[in-house]
């Protein structure tokens, strides 16, 4: 089988810093990855660029099998989706944020399908009518999260997005993106410091001054 996607020789640099060099890395559809390193290695960075959201500096990236460059930007990162440490929502209501995905793709929301990633995540459904303004660090994290994946990626990119939940609502998390990878091949790739996250992750990758070590 093909890998899903390749790194190969990427490297990230400032004008006066060099964040990521010489990372090599294959990644085979339906991995569950979890990245760790130091504060300032560059993990972000790495997922950065393979969300597209900033360019390399150097080396080449693939994504089943074909350039990044040779994708449009958009269609790209409706294939490998990012989830950001600190989340943005916008509009007035949880709904808001939830209907969005189908309206991009001028498809009427799917009302059941929304409460049922609300629940798996541990959410109610009458949030759907709640502010965002009114919504805890950790309800704002899991709802950006569920506009991500209502339409799912082939690639998830995790950067951090556990850090204001509490042990319960981790818990809850991983099993539902467990669920995804085994019933729906979903990759995932999940930076984190949590000392359990890391004990359990079935697959770890080791950021270290800006260098790329997979260690199981």
């Amino acid at each position: 089988m093909s890998p899903l996607m390749q790194l190969r020789h990427v490297g990230y640099r400032t004008p006066d810093k060099v964040i990521l060099t010489d990372i090599n890395w294959t990644i085979p559809a339906g991995a569950e990855l979890t990245v760790t390193g130091p504060s300032g290695s560059g993990k972000s960075t790495l997922l950065r660029i393979m969300a597209s959201m900033i360019s390399k500096t150097s080396g080449d990236l693939l994504f089943a099998e074909k350039p990044l460059e040779s994708y449009d930007p958009i269609a790209y990162r409706r294939q490998v989706s990012y989830c950001f440490q600190q989340p943005t929502l916008f509009g007035e209501t949880v709904a808001d944020n939830l209907n969005f995905p189908y309206q991009i793709r001028r498809q009427t929301p799917d009302h059941d399908h929304i409460v049922e990633a609300l629940t798996k995540a541990g959410l109610a459904a009458d949030m759907l009518d709640q502010a965002v303004d009114d919504l805890s660090g950790g309800e704002r994290q899991r709802v950006a999260l569920i506009r991500n994946i209502l339409f799912l990626p082939r690639i998830l990119l995790l950067d951090e997005v556990t850090a204001g939940l509490d042990d319960a609502n981790k818990a809850s998390i991983h099993r539902w993106l467990h669920h995804l990878n085994v019933d729906h091949q979903l990759t995932t790739i999940m930076i984190t410091h949590d000392s359990a996250e890391i004990h359990a992750a079935p697959h770890l990758v080791h950021v270290t001054q800006g260098r790329l070590e997979v260690a199981q």
